[in-house]
């Protein structure tokens, strides 16, 4: 019931407010029954929110999820109840496990018909429980501007995360005060309220990196996440020490940079790689969980290497290696406060010749590379495509990249020439389908980039739908397709690990072109490598969405930069 002489809003009313209290600009999203009034509350309502109607609910996560990635804005996704909501789950899953801040709003079946078998019904809050850092259920209208503020706040603060809220239809249309209507629009980007390093951490630290002899810093998604990029290129350049990446954190130092040895571990790490971190007699890592793939299952850096671990997650520090020195702090924060140590410290700053270590791995690495970069075999190998895809697009580019073939030839071999957020993959989980959808999302939070989507065929059967929405939008990203018709990473794992004994991964041929050019997308089918420069400029010029369909070599029979098909 309303109280006397307070102005009122609607449930539904109430939460666009809120959203637009905590600075969101964008919500990806799809209708449903159950969202009927919160969709008459975002027409009715002045609040500056554009809303992107999805094909499904997946994609919208997705789309929100590579949004916050190139804004450091949190990504709204919605949808109704049922299976709305287990469709936006593998997209909260995703972003919770890779601490980016998808915000995912799933409206619901009224509480007052809870128990009655109404249609959709679906315990909500226990089927985001897992996947989620804050989950809730707002059972009454009350608790609704509450929630949305601990939801926003939780997300930003601390390691960042995915959030969900159910919002039910009966909660909706029930009175909300307005004076309870208000958010701190600083919950609204991340990270949010960063902590600092303990300075007794930081001076550890720093001692033990200045008496090691050949010490290699492996940087994690986080760097980029803090905006600590230039920190890390100025500790790097002040002792010439060796800087590797895991795949989340290419980006942290430009690719290009002398001391940047680039991407290490089973998915972009090639031997020579390997071997730089394989001979340090200290490992610092920065904003990383050394799980299965940066170490190639626990094995590079071998265990019993001597470790200092930065991370705004205490939890995974020491989970696998033992670690000489912690230091539980924001990526970027630490690294300036090392940089401060530096200063204060008298020491002169010892150089470790990184960068000559990373000039000869580098040279080893790519001088394999350019062998298959030049070839002109039909199918087209992913080498030949990855460096005609290098001389045409812009520094200022954003590539999605599907796993599969993508991924690690992407990572391994496309040099970023600028730090920050170019590459996108998602490492969390490795969901088919991803890149389609991403790449729009990005596009939207990075309008004046050339965004890339690059997917394998599997990919393409998992997304598709989605091509109208590019078209509806007129979203000038330019999609590749690997095709080969085959699920080539499990092909790959069988042939080498279980004797080629391939079982059901093979699939018939797509033209995948006409079926972009069915949704109204201009493309391209390229099966001679020498046409590739041209379709490409072709493709990337164009003010609208295109499709580059790249005949290619399977991923069985190529020479993948992926030491470990089960990692």
């Amino acid at each position: 019931m309303a109280s006397e002489g307070k102005n009122m809003a609607s449930g539904a009313e109430a939460m666009v407010r809120l959203l637009q209290a905590h600075d969101v600009k964008h919500i990806f999203g799809l209708c449903g029954d159950t969202s009927l009034p919160f969709y008459d509350a975002m027409f009715n309502l002045d609040h500056g929110i554009t809303h992107y109607l999805t094909r499904d609910e997946r994609h919208g996560a997705y789309m929100a999820d590579a949004y916050a990635r190139v804004t450091g804005k949190v990504g709204v996704t919605e949808g109704p109840s049922g299976g709305g909501a287990t469709y936006i789950l593998p997209g909260l899953a995703e972003a919770n496990e890779s601490s980016i801040p998808v915000l995912g709003i799933t409206t619901d079946v009224s509480v007052s018909s809870l128990g009655k078998y109404p249609l959709t019904e679906l315990d909500q809050g226990a089927l985001m429980k897992p996947v989620t850092k804050w989950n809730g259920v707002i059972d009454t209208a009350e608790r609704l501007p509450t929630m949305v503020r601990n939801a926003f706040r939780a997300m930003t603060t601390g390691r960042p995360g995915a959030a969900h809220l159910a919002l039910p239809f009966d909660v909706q249309k029930h009175d909300v005060p307005d004076e309870d209507i208000w958010g701190q629009a600083e919950f609204g980007q991340f990270p949010a309220w960063p902590s600092g390093p303990n300075p007794c951490d930081v001076e550890a630290a720093l001692d033990k990196i200045l008496a090691a002899k050949s010490p290699v810093i492996i940087v994690g998604g986080g760097v980029i996440i803090s905006g600590g990029e230039t920190a890390l290129q100025q500790f790097a350049e002040r002792l010439d020490i060796v800087v590797a990446t895991t795949v989340s954190g290419q980006g942290s130092l430009a690719d290009t940079h002398p001391n940047c040895l680039g991407v290490v571990g089973s998915n972009g790490g090639v031997p020579a790689t390997r071997a730089v971190v394989d001979e340090a007699d200290l490992v610092i890592f920065i904003s990383c969980r050394a799980g299965s793939v940066t170490t190639e299952r626990w094995r590079s850096p071998p265990l019993g290497t001597p470790i200092v671990h930065i991370d705004s997650d205490p939890e995974v520090i020491s989970a696998i290696y033992a670690t000489e020195v912690s230091i539980v702090s924001d990526a970027r924060l630490a690294l300036e406060s090392l940089n401060m140590a530096l200063d204060m410290s008298g020491k002169a700053p010892k150089g470790f010749g990184g960068a000559a270590r990373v000039a000869d791995a580098k040279k080893t690495k790519f001088a394999a590379f350019e062998l298959l970069a030049v070839s002109n075999d039909s199918p087209i190998k992913p080498e030949r495509l990855i460096a005609e895809l290098d001389r045409v697009l812009p520094d200022d580019a954003v590539v999605v990249a599907d796993p599969g073939t993508p991924c690690p030839y992407v990572s391994g071999f496309k040099p970023w020439r600028q730090a920050g957020r170019h590459f996108i993959s998602n490492r969390a989980h490795g969901a088919l389908g991803y890149s389609l959808s991403a790449a729009m999302g990005a596009q939207v939070g990075r309008p004046g980039s050339k965004v890339i989507a690059m997917m394998g065929d599997g990919s393409f059967g998992f997304s598709c739908g989605e091509f109208e929405t590019a078209t509806r939008y007129n979203l000038p990203i330019t999609f590749i397709v690997i095709s080969n018709s085959v699920y080539g990473w499990i092909k790959a794992g069988q042939k080498t690990g279980f004797g080629e004994r391939y079982y059901n991964v093979d699939f018939n041929v797509t033209d995948h072109a006409a079926v972009a050019a069915a949704f109204g997308i201009k493309s391209w089918r390229v099966e001679d490598p020498a046409d590739l420069n041209r379709i490409l400029k072709e493709a990337i010029a164009h003010n609208g969405p295109t499709l580059i369909d790249v005949i290619s070599q399977p991923l069985q029979d190529a020479n993948a930069p992926v030491s470990e098909w089960v990692a």
